[in-house]
């Protein structure tokens, strides 16, 4: 498939009664594309069957009113109006609500990565088995310097989690094990992968609150795809998952309905467009 054929199937994939939605941003050259709407608006439309993995990095639902500490100084822990806590039962209906249509435009030995806290990981967890995926691995991003517990109650939180499952049990998932292998200096890779927080060379476009390294996105996409695949991230951000696939070969589809956010990761994908 040439670079011109995936665009133009790429933006097929958002055309309802004929009318075909314009992207926010699109890169024809290397198929990256970026959408300014609400996720479930547009998930609907995607064809079953259609995307090769998908990684996001969700709402956590934690910003609640508390403190944490940034920079040595304290701070709020509050993100956005789209991270405000809510009810538990709400925060697993929305999980729910987009974990199913993700198994469903999914390709049958597609893979999904989720990122997550102690806040919602636990619901996207049993999101993903009630959807009848198959959890493949629950991956420990330890962080070499987290920030310290200003409380002084609790253990200092040093760790997220991403959850990696497969379309189903049937599924014959990619993992390129060599790679992997050649990642950790020739031994099988573990489950627990110790890497460092977002550089400053990451937010010099601006700063997401919730934004992932590029060594963490990129690890996960090098294990679970390959060059050409089409990957989807339906709460881009600042567009990490899209600059990971600019730089390793990937289409890619970001949605996100924040539009700072957006300017933030079209600023971020045009740098990248320069260095390659």
């Amino acid at each position: 498939m040439n670079t011109e054929t995936a665009i133009n199937k790429t933006r097929s994939f958002f055309s309802n009664d004929g009318l075909t939605l314009a992207p926010y941003y699109c890169d024809y050259k290397k198929s990256i594309e970026l959408y300014r709407h609400d996720t479930f608006s547009l998930l609907p439309l995607i064809p079953d069957n259609s995307i090769d993995l998908i990684f996001t990095d969700p709402p956590y639902f934690l910003s609640s009113g508390g403190i944490t500490c940034k920079s040595g100084k304290v701070a709020s822990v509050n993100k956005g109006d789209w991270d405000k806590t809510i009810a538990i039962q709400s925060v697993h209906d929305f999980n729910l609500r987009w974990i199913i249509q993700c198994q469903r435009i999914l390709k049958p030995n597609g893979t999904i990565w989720i990122c997550g806290t102690s806040h919602n990981i636990y619901s996207v967890g049993l999101a993903l088995q009630y959807s009848r995926f198959k959890i493949l691995n629950d991956i420990v991003w330890e962080k070499t310097s987290p920030p310290p517990n200003l409380s002084c109650r609790y253990f200092t939180h040093a760790a997220e989690h991403i959850i990696w499952a497969s379309k189903n049990s049937k599924s014959k998932h990619i993992f390129n094990y060599d790679a992997m292998r050649e990642m950790a200096g020739g031994k099988q890779m573990k489950s627990v992968w110790k890497l460092p927080a977002v550089s400053q060379e990451e937010k010099i476009h601006g700063k997401h609150p919730t934004q992932k390294p590029i060594a963490v996105v990129r690890r996960a996409i090098l294990a679970s795809s390959n060059r050409g695949d089409l990957v989807l991230d339906p709460f881009c951000g600042s567009g990490t998952t899209g600059v990971v696939c600019k730089m390793e070969g990937r289409m890619f589809i970001g949605i996100d309905n924040v539009q700072e956010y957006l300017d933030i990761s079209v600023k971020r994908l045009n740098r990248i467009g320069v260095l390659l």
